[in-house]
């Protein structure tokens, strides 16, 4: 194997891991991000927990970021929950790089 082809395999590696570490952490700050808006529309428990997994699910059935923000913004609506578009993807922000922190460490196990 020659020098170039072993530095191909490595960066596909890499991106092959990044990508997975990417994922990982979508996942997980979507869980974060159900539990949070939960909290605002007033669900605790296994009620916080379902409202999260339907979060998590929409990523995972390969719908986009904004499915998320889509979803909780009709909920706060309907709920009369006030928060700002720009609140909610603060904290879609914040808590995507907590969830990139906490997978990086290795803390990143959906439980």
């Amino acid at each position: 194997m020659t020098t170039f082809d072993e530095r191909e395999k490595a960066y596909e590696a890499k991106l092959a891991h990044d990508e997975e570490l990417k994922f990982k952490a979508n996942v997980r700050r979507n869980k974060l991000l159900g539990l949070w808006a939960a909290e605002k529309l007033g669900k605790a428990g296994k009620a916080a927990e379902a409202y999260a997994g339907t979060l998590v699910a929409a990523q995972l059935e390969g719908d986009d970021e904004e499915a998320a923000f889509r979803k909780i913004r009709a909920d706060f609506d309907a709920a009369g929950v006030a928060q700002s578009d720009h609140q909610i993807r603060r904290e879609m922000q914040d808590l995507l790089a907590a969830a990139m922190n906490d997978v990086i460490a290795g803390m990143g196990k959906i439980s």
